[in-house]
């Protein structure tokens, strides 16, 4: 099981990292095409997201890894199933059902992190 949470804060970590980096650095009018719902939001707001998404991206890896404060990767994981509960919402809101399950199957998996790290299997 300790090797699936692995696998699983792997994917979420590459995929929280590139969404992340590209929403804390490219301009609001670049992501708009990719990401329609950065109109709803300020430019201090998107950046704000991309950076709790890169912060949670590697607060699934590095604590655990090093072994320093190992209790912050659980934290993060449950960060960022709060960050997708919120997105849902947002895509709730435009009426954007795929989205929506995406956000979902990203709830789950952070989800899944949060438990196994939190509980039987934490570090």
């Amino acid at each position: 099981m300790n090797v699936v949470l692995w696998i699983v804060q792997a994917i979420l970590a590459a995929m929280f990292g590139m969404a992340g980096v590209m929403k804390s650095t490219q301009p609001k009018d670049k992501l708009a095409p990719k990401l329609p719902w950065v109109e709803d939001f300020s430019t201090g707001t998107v950046r704000l997201i991309g950076i709790a998404e890169l912060a949670g991206a590697l607060g699934l890896i590095l604590p655990a890894l090093t072994g320093i404060a190992p209790v912050l990767t659980p934290l993060a994981a449950t960060g960022l199933a709060v960050v997708m509960v919120l997105a849902a919402l947002t895509h709730v809101r435009r009426k954007e059902p795929a989205a929506i399950a995406f956000n979902a199957v990203l709830f789950v998996l952070a989800a899944f992190v949060a438990w196994g790290r939190f509980g039987p299997y934490s570090f």
